[in-house]
């Protein structure tokens, strides 16, 4: 980032970058254009009901209440649900006692939601390969590339294995944020579901120092000059908690601007949305002039609206 200082113009990613071959496209999409871009996480992931749901693993697949009967099934549609049931067996492991029941987990099938969630249940198995509460058969992947997908899979899936297998639950492991395709069309398809919720995005705690330690990293410019900078939300999740922070360092763009308003630093920002659901909250909700919003939510689409602006409208 030291090396980016003498670019023109900054833009300020909310989002975590990702590590694809060590290139993030949204970064490579505006340092292609001549912008220095930062990508800063906002949101941070924490387990919860940890101990239910080790209560769960421990019983090896056995309905509480019910332990004539065992649960059809395991859905799994993220890769945070799998981190929370790696934890778990990580804790039973260091425990080093299996209940009569461990082994039951090796006959119950795991539904995956794509191919990134069924290697991360896979990682589960290979790191614990004989310990009977890793994931064994895992099944769903390429063939179930979305929530929709993955929930007529499992429809076919259960029909065509044996009754009793039918008339059972399936464990759904969720988080706080879910939407109801995949509940809805299994259970008009009768098959009923045990929700677990077992991990919850927030706010990041690290976002003021991650954003603090990010823009001193680019302070090679003139600490007098005036910066201009476009800060780009990618969720309405995150804007709330962002901006009190991001107002710190920025002078953000409002709707209206009152009477002696006053500028705070020598940073300008502009703003710009990943879509429209975003734009609206942060022009309805938080009061802020949103200047660019991307035709569609992918890396150059993003990068050439806010290119067509600055060539459009100036600094």
């Amino acid at each position: 980032m030291l090396n980016e200082a003498q670019l023109p113009g900054g833009v300020l990613l909310l989002r975590s970058a990702s590590e694809d071959n060590g290139l993030d496209k949204y970064e490579e999409a505006f340092r292609a254009r001549g912008y220095r871009a930062l990508s800063i996480p906002v949101l941070e992931t924490v387990h919860t009901n940890t101990e239910r749901l080790a209560n769960v693993v421990r019983a090896g697949g056995l309905i509480a209440q019910q332990t004539e009967k065992g649960y059809a099934g395991v859905i799994v549609t993220s890769g945070r649900a799998c981190e929370a049931w790696r934890l778990v067996v990580e804790q039973l492991a260091m425990d080093g006692r299996y209940s009569r029941e461990a082994g039951g987990w090796s006959t119950i099938p795991f539904y995956t939601v794509g191919q990134a969630t069924a290697s991360a249940l896979s990682a589960i198995r290979d790191s614990f390969p004989s310990y009977p509460y890793a994931p064994n058969d895992i099944r769903g992947a390429a063939e179930s590339g979305s929530s929709e997908k993955l929930a007529h899979f499992i429809v076919s899936d259960l029909s065509a294995r044996s009754e009793d297998a039918r008339g059972r639950k399936l464990l759904y492991l969720t988080g706080d944020k879910n939407r109801d395709t995949l509940p809805k069309i299994l259970t008009d398809a009768g098959i009923g579901l045990d929700s677990l919720q077992v991990y919850a995005t927030q706010g990041s705690s690290r976002f003021e120092e991650d954003l603090g330690n990010a823009l001193e990293g680019v302070q090679g410019l003139d600490p007098e000059r005036d910066e201009s900078w476009w800060i780009v939300h990618f969720a309405p999740s995150s804007a709330k908690h962002t901006l009190p922070i991001l107002s710190k360092h920025f002078d953000m763009p409002a709707n209206v601007k009152t009477e002696g308003q006053k500028t705070n630093t020598h940073r300008h920002a502009r703003l710009a949305a990943i879509g429209p659901t975003t734009s609206t909250y942060l022009e309805a909700e938080l009061h802020l002039r949103v200047d660019v919003v991307a035709e569609k939510p992918k890396p150059d689409a993003l990068a050439a609206g806010i290119a067509c602006w600055d060539r459009e409208q100036g600094p």
